[in-house]
Order: C-alpha cells, then sequence, then structure tokens
C-alpha cells in the first residue's frame, strides 16, 4: 500500500478502514466476514490486493479475540485464493501468491497477498516482494498504477470471492 498525502482525490488513503466503513473507500473489491478485500494501489504484480481488518484501532492479530482471528485468517485464506484463481484464469504465467501479514509501516491490521509469476526478473522472481525497488510503490509506473486499466482484474477477483 502507499500513502500520496499530495493527491487532493485520496482522503480515503488517511483512514482506509475507517473509509471501507463508510463506504467511501474505492479499492474495496467486497465485504468479508472480518474485513475489506481491497485491490492494491499498485499494481506491478497484477492482482496485488490486501484484507483489511474491519475494527479500527487494531494494530495487531493478537488484539482479537481468538473467534475475530480465526475469521480474519480464513478471509486472508479466501482472498488469497481467489487472487490465485483469478490471476491463473488471466495470465498464464501465473506462478503462486505469497501471503503476508507485516505490519511494519501501515499501524493497522492488514494482510498482504502477492500474485507472482514467471516473468518477474530472475534476481527477483525467487524472493520476497520487498526486494523490488521502492520507487515500485512510491513513483509507480503509470502502467502500474491501479486506474481503470485494472477493472478486468478488480472484476475477476470480486467474482472469484463471490464463488469461494
Amino acid at each position: 500500500m502507499t500513502d500520496d498525502s499530495r493527491d487532493p482525490r485520496a482522503d480515503w488513503r488517511h483512514d482506509r478502514i475507517g473509509s471501507a466503513l463508510r463506504g467511501e473507500n474505492p479499492t474495496v473489491l467486497r465485504r468479508l466476514t472480518a474485513g475489506f478485500a481491497v485491490i492494491g494501489d499498485v499494481q506491478f504484480l497484477p492482482g496485488y490486493a490486501v484484507l483489511l481488518t474491519d475494527r479500527p484501532g487494531v494494530q495487531r492479530l493478537s488484539e482479537l479475540t481468538r473467534p475475530q482471528r480465526t475469521a480474519f485468517l480464513a478471509d486472508m485464506d479466501r482472498l488469497g485464493e481467489a487472487v490465485e484463481r483469478a490471476c491463473r484464469r488471466l495470465d498464464p504465467a501465473f506462478r503462486r501468491v505469497n501471503l503476508e501479514i507485516l505490519g511494519n509501516t501501515d499501524g493497522f491490521l492488514h494482510a498482504h497477498v502477492w500474485p507472482r509469476y514467471a516473468w518477474e526478473p530472475a534476481e527477483l522472481v525467487g524472493g520476497p516482494v520487498w526486494l523490488y525497488p521502492r520507487t515500485h510503490w512510491t513513483n509507480p509506473a503509470a502502467e502500474h498504477r491501479l486506474g481503470e486499466g485494472h477493472d478486468r482484474l478488480r472484476r475477476a477477483i470480486g467474482e472469484e470471492l463471490d464463488r469461494l
């Protein structure tokens, strides 16, 4: 995820969870049991998605009750499978998905779902996505910024979420 405060249209980015709860977060794909499936702000790996908790103020998985944790992790699994199915259907070079709960930059509970592809650079394909240059997040190429060109991908992931 990125937080480009220079963009006056990006107010929802300052409160991703609150804006999702209010129906104002344009990246929301679906409301799930314990959170929101959202498409990532950057798409240098097409299909990148994030699961946001639906509980404002929660920073860590351990702050949830055991049933809430189970629901969040089940939603992460569902989103991961939806991304896998959609990306496999849309790109024959799809390899797998990586699922991560990190929380080092954004201070709210969220999980990253990263599709991985055979066309990735050889020096990056076998490592964590965080080895990609920082500019991929902070100053992405135009085709990698979330936009209308990703509508087909958004629809595909949403349809898979509906099936699961």
